[in-house]
């Protein structure tokens, strides 16, 4: 697939996230379910936003007010979440633009239950529970029962919509049944001192899927918060060993052009210091070898070893700030100065390469 244009390039398959969207949200509507569609991944693209908003997701969420801002600004109507825990500098911004927003500090709820008064506006919110993994929420059990108590009824303008967690993104522990068993007995004493029940109880993100795709996901967590696992479908197969067939995996493709071919040695010639970002790079001399030069680099992408090429004979070797080098030795016909290479790409090089000015974004909607 080559589309004509400027280099390099993100082709980005609408009809293939689309079928994603809907494949994730069927699974999880099965087991009682909402979906939350995270687009940061992304960077928030209304594009990629509106296949979630045309599968019929609850909520389309993001971690960056200014990304919901643009969404709310390009017409999405799906209610918009806020999953990082607000500042309190951008509190009157959440309240405008967000739906509901995951909170674990009770000042900056105050923050929100106030510009939520001035704006004549409600607002939901969920409270996180930290179960672990020692990124956002409340780690004492206690802490999160008082805040609920206040947020139901001291802050007038909120509404307290749920429970949640985070699991897998900072210390990397899994969102075991167990785990999920502990969120909703640490929701169901929250009902118990509401003396109501939550609508929802929020079990994370793609971490979780497993336990849908298994069916053991504990009955009460009725919302997901779902991004990797939508655009890319990548690490519940290459990580956790689970058949991603039913998805599509090249979702998005990267163009870059070839702007140097040449045989050099594979070992740098001379007293090796630091890199362009302070590292002592090691290597390995395997003699003289063909190397291609693409014209993009760590600045679009961040890291070269998260490229994977989609022709055979390719290896990344690394990459400086606007140049990444490959092996081109194994490959059958090595490229030429201009030729287009293809590759396929992993969640931390999506993040960076839509966000990067200088990677033309071309949409496939057929």
């Amino acid at each position: 697939m080559t589309v004509s244009g400027r280099y390099p390039k993100l082709i980005i398959d609408l009809k293939k996230l689309r079928h994603n969207v809907e494949k994730v949200r069927e699974m999880c509507l099965d087991r009682g379910i909402e979906l939350a569609g995270v687009v940061k991944g992304c960077t928030g693209l209304a594009e990629c936003a509106g296949e979630f908003e045309k599968a019929g997701c609850r909520f389309i969420a993001s971690s960056r007010i200014e990304q919901l801002e643009h969404l709310k600004e390009a017409g999405i109507k799906t209610p918009l979440m806020m999953i990082r825990t607000p500042m309190i500098s951008e509190a009157e911004e959440v309240v405008k633009v967000a739906e509901l927003s995951l909170n674990s500090e009770v000042e900056t709820l105050r923050s929100l239950d106030r510009y939520a008064g001035k704006l004549g506006k409600r607002h939901k919110v969920i409270l996180m529970a930290d179960l672990g993994d020692l990124r956002e929420g409340f780690w004492d059990t206690g802490e999160l029962e008082k805040a609920a108590l206040t947020v139901e009824g001291d802050l007038c303008n909120l509404e307290l919509a749920g429970i949640g967690t985070n699991l897998g993104c900072y210390g990397a522990i899994a969102a075991t049944e167990e785990k999920l068993a502990e969120l909703v007995e640490t929701a169901e004493k929250i009902e118990k001192a509401l003396g109501r029940r939550l609508e929802f109880i929020s079990g994370g993100a793609t971490s979780a899927l497993p336990r849908v795709i298994e069916g053991n996901i504990p009955d009460r967590i009725n919302l997901l918060r779902i991004g990797e696992g939508i655009l890319l479908a990548r690490d519940l197969q290459e990580l956790w060993g689970y058949d991603m067939s039913f998805m599509h995996r090249d979702v998005f493709s990267l163009q870059a052009e070839v702007i140097e071919v040449k045989d050099k040695p594979t070992y740098p010639v001379g007293e090796i210091m630091f890199d362009a970002f302070g590292n002592k790079p090691v290597y390995e001399d395997r003699g003289i070898r063909k190397r291609a030069l693409l014209a993009l680099g760590k600045v679009d992408y961040a890291f070269p070893e998260e490229l994977v090429p989609r022709q055979k004979g390719i290896k990344v070797l690394g990459a400086s700030s606007d140049h990444t080098i490959l092996d081109v030795e194994e490959m059958e016909t090595p490229p030429s100065v201009g030729d287009i290479l293809e590759f396929d790409l992993r969640y931390a090089t999506i993040v960076y390469l839509t966000n990067s000015e200088s990677i033309e974004k071309v949409y496939i909607r057929k």
